[in-house]
């Protein structure tokens, strides 16, 4: 008997086979904390490398106006993500809110920049974590692998991978558990900084500036949209907070209120990290270092010291990589599930996660940073000098572009369906949204002009031509009415999954009905 099927949009769906659906359930553990947690957790590693080259393009002074500049962006965007995850309490996040706002290709495009963000932050931390690491067993115990970093690599993604299937009722008490073991490090950081006199406050301004220019910008005004995207690593990934909607208890009541004191928590460790730790090293070593808080230990306490203090500010780097694999393996799962991605990645087994996406997700970024390793051999003084700095560009551009996406999501929705069921509503309302918007396409500017990035967008735009060209010629005739998709299609009618279930009457009654109005 043949399937019935929908066509809308350029796209057509089919009923889910007998079992489909029961073969991707996600299991709800998470209570406000959990979810705090995850945000915290998936973002903390921020505090601990990368975010510093933003230093070595516009001076500290340079750093610390990006760094307001995203503070403002960040607030109007988790405001707005949180009236829309409310509405849209799936797991796909970007994906669902743009699919609602701007059809199949719309959250087609900002579902797959989340996976480039999700996937290559991911393979970052794997590599400034294996840089930590490496560093610690150099001087503890006299064992280096910096030829060989490559199995530090697969030592990290083999074990957390194995965290996240492990069941996500683990995954949260271990993000909470390690948040608070993180925030913990960098207070005694920042005591250890304040009361040992290693802080010094002419140590920010130590850039020499340009001709013409001053301590506070060495490099001038320009260069500050150059440290936008590396000051975005102090916030980049709390929003995925939407993407564990369908394994929260409460995701209406509880993403917004877990976005709101994440937030606040990593603007405090935010700040702490980018004055105290810039005072301590200085802004110009600070600027080019690959580990700048364990460099602060050494500068602090001595080698020996630091590093053993260093294998607790390990724990921030491992917490984001837990906290980011999980929004990899939600986000290729959702995407998956309703067809755009080989539905095999979203099948979740005994412990309700999805192990498959996992493993694919890892495998991307571990072949990544094996390219970057093979052409940072080739050319040293090149690609070798910002292989790290590369691929957090490609994490960065995915997230700016999915920033984008979504703000202009929210502004259609509001406009699209204005009495909307929302259980929260965005206190910025659309000014926030616009605000947020148009800052994450000052960060897009940023990047377009400066030749440093080239690679990194090269990568992106290799990548998005792929997927797409295979959604035009094969996807979009195979989709699947997930609770994403029946929201979108069904103008609102099938919104929460939790309550109304997968597929069933609703699917039925949208597969029957094949002039449902456009555009959905």
């Amino acid at each position: 008997m043949a399937k019935d099927t929908l066509r809308v949009s350029g796209v057509t769906y089919a009923s889910a086979d007998e079992g489909y659906f029961e073969k991707r359930r996600l299991k709800r553990s998470a209570g406000i904390w959990g979810l705090w947690g995850l945000a915290v957790a998936a973002v903390i590693s921020g505090d601990f490398s990368g975010w510093n080259f933003g230093i070595d393009f516009a001076g500290f002074g340079g750093m610390l106006i990006a760094f307001v500049i995203l503070v403002v962006m960040y607030y109007g965007m988790i405001f707005s993500i949180g009236e829309m995850a409310a509405a849209m309490p799936h797991t796909g996040g970007a994906y669902s809110f743009a699919r609602a706002a701007m059809g199949p290709w719309g959250g087609l495009v900002t579902g797959l920049a989340e996976t480039i963000e999700y996937v290559a932050t991911t393979a970052v931390i794997v590599f400034f974590s294996a840089q930590y690491a490496n560093g610690i067993t150099t001087e503890l115990l006299g064992f280096d692998l910096s030829a060989n970093m490559w199995i530090w690599w697969v030592i990290l993604y083999v074990a957390f991978i194995a965290l996240n299937a492990a069941g996500a009722a683990i995954s949260f008490k271990f993000a909470i558990v390690v948040s608070i073991i993180s925030i913990a490090i960098l207070l005694v950081f920042s005591a250890m900084a304040l009361f040992s006199g290693a802080f010094s406050w002419d140590s920010l301004w130590n850039i020499a500036p340009d001709a013409g220019q001053t301590e506070f910008l060495p490099h001038g005004v320009l260069p500050i949209l150059f440290a936008l995207p590396f000051a975005m690593w102090f916030f980049l990934g709390i929003e995925e907070l939407p993407l564990a909607a369908e394994e929260a208890h409460n995701p209406v009541r509880d993403i917004p209120k877990a976005g709101f004191w994440a937030r606040g928590t990593l603007i405090v460790t935010g700040l702490l990290v980018l004055f105290l730790n810039t005072g301590v090293i200085g802004a110009e070593a600070t600027g080019v270092s690959l580990e700048p808080l364990l460099d602060g230990f050494r500068a602090i306490v001595g080698d020996g010291a630091a590093a053993v203090l260093a294998l607790f500010a390990l724990i921030g780097l491992l917490a984001s990589l837990q906290g980011i694999m999980f929004a990899y393996g939600r986000n290729m799962y959702s995407l998956s599930r309703a067809g755009y991605y080989p539905k095999f990645l979203s099948l979740t087994g005994k412990r309700e996660t999805p192990g498959v996406a996992l493993v694919v997700g890892a495998v991307i970024g571990f072949i990544a940073l094996i390219v970057l390793d093979i052409l940072s051999r080739l050319d040293a003084e090149g690609v070798g000098a910002v292989a790290g700095a590369i691929i957090l560009n490609i994490a960065v551009w995915g997230a700016v572009l999915a920033y984008l996406l979504q703000m202009i999501s929210f502004v259609i929705l509001r406009r699209r369906y204005p009495n909307a069921k929302r259980p929260y509503v965005s206190p910025w309302g659309l000014p926030g949204a616009i605000i947020a918007g148009v800052i994450a396409a000052l960060v897009f500017v940023g990047f377009i002009i400066n030749p440093t990035f080239q690679p990194a967008i090269i990568a992106i735009v290799v990548v998005y031509v792929l997927i797409l060209l295979g959604f035009a010629f094969w996807g979009r005739h195979r989709l699947i009415l997930s609770p994403e998709e029946e929201y979108a299609v069904s103008g609102g009618l099938h919104g929460d999954p939790q309550s109304e279930g997968y597929g069933g009457d609703v699917e039925k009654d949208l597969l029957a009905a094949d002039g449902v109005d456009e555009p959905r």
